[in-house]
């Protein structure tokens, strides 16, 4: 099987039983949130958004929102050992745990997505304080992932009730220029790749509209094959990747393996001046990857004509590639737990619906480096 792209039509809006408007948040499980709020703050440039814990009412976890433009990233630490939240820290370390989307109706959303199949996380519950009321729903997705549907047009507070708005007046530091989530990329264990691909198309009306084989994405070592899932507007993407039989242990492995399971791997985060985000992002103490030298001499016979200089593409390692629709800049960093799991994508989007297909090669070239530095290649 080669590379395979659909046809990118959205859905009209009544023909979509489940309208996304776009990512809400995206909730981490982390082990010290008010320390991982501080990282995501000072390295990633977001600002202090809202906090619910004792104070608030909230007895049996702390939760720090930050947010950057429209991107909102929720840290969560429990209280207590005993339960979901501290076994969730236990059995995969830090992570993602929910994958939050905003939905003009939550309740419709869980009716839908259930009745087609979905196992309920959370059923309709409408939150209320004197800021309005918000709406919270939730279902199963895979490992130990959710995706909470929010709803929160009649919702004006800072965040969400449960939550004050939290502000730390002498530490601000300047944003990074991300903007939104661009896609998330989830990692299922061997043959699950199709079955969840099912999951999105017929409990969440998504599309398959672009597939990799192991012929795409593999190096001398290693392999894995991967399906891009988009709602039925095209405001959320999901990849899915699953191992392919390699000489040696691919990336998918070495993550399920030290996440314990199944989850999400990388959250792509979009840019609008790429150069200047991760310049920023470097200064701060973010790694990434870096590919050999040799993959500029000759990109732009690769990709043609692009608007940036190369210059500087070249000493921050960030990479490029082009479709029939244009051209993207994306770069990757190192994982930013001590287990080897979770990682961040920078992408810049010039017209380019695709997610670089052409930089595969060199990019698992360079996390196998890294695996091979941990020994576990």
């Amino acid at each position: 099987m080669k590379t395979t792209i659909t046809n990118d039509k959205t859905l009209s809006p009544a023909l979509d039983f489940l309208p996304l408007e776009g990512t809400d948040y995206v909730e981490f499980y982390v082990g010290n949130a008010k320390q991982a709020a501080h990282f995501y703050m000072s390295a990633f440039g977001f600002q202090a958004l809202a906090y619910a814990g004792p104070e608030t009412g909230v007895k049996d976890r702390a939760s720090y929102a930050v947010r950057q433009h429209a991107l909102t990233f929720v840290l969560t630490t429990p209280l207590k050992p005993g339960n979901e939240i501290a076994d969730h820290i236990h059995q995969h370390g830090d992570g993602v745990k929910a994958l939050s989307l905003r939905v003009p109706d939550a309740t419709r959303a869980w009716e839908e997505t259930t009745k087609r199949g979905a196992k309920s996380y959370r059923e309709p519950t409408r939150l209320k304080d004197n800021e309005g009321e918000l709406v919270m729903s939730g279902i199963h997705t895979y490992g130990d992932t959710v995706h909470l549907f929010i709803e929160r047009k009649n919702y004006r507070g800072a965040f969400m009730p449960g939550y004050r708005p939290w502000t730390n007046p002498n530490f601000r530091p300047a944003d990074t220029g991300l903007l939104y989530v661009d896609h998330c990329v989830g990692n299922v264990g061997w043959n699950q790749m199709n079955p969840w691909v099912k999951f999105y198309e017929e409990v969440m009306g998504f599309k398959n509209i672009l597939s990799f084989d192991d012929e795409d994405i593999s190096t001398e070592y290693s392999a894995l094959m991967s399906k891009v899932m988009s709602s039925g507007n095209g405001f959320v993407k999901f990849p899915i990747n699953e191992p392919a039989e390699g000489k040696k242990k691919s990336q998918v492995e070495e993550y399920l393996d030290f996440y314990n399971g199944e989850g999400c791997q990388h959250v792509a985060l979009a840019t609008n001046d790429i150069v200047k985000t991760v310049t920023e992002l470097q200064s701060r103490g973010v790694e990434f990857l870096k590919v050999p030298t040799t993959y500029y001499d000759d990109l732009l016979d690769r990709v043609g004509p692009i608007d940036e200089d190369l210059a500087p593409l070249r000493e921050l390692g960030i990479l490029v590639d082009r479709d029939h629709e244009g051209y993207l800049l994306q770069l990757f960093s190192k994982p930013v737990e001590d287990r080897p799991t979770l990682f961040f994508e920078i992408i810049q989007r010039k017209g380019a619906k695709s997610f670089g297909k052409g930089n595969f090669k060199a990019l698992f070239e360079a996390i196998e480096r890294e695996q091979e530095a941990r020994g576990n290649l």
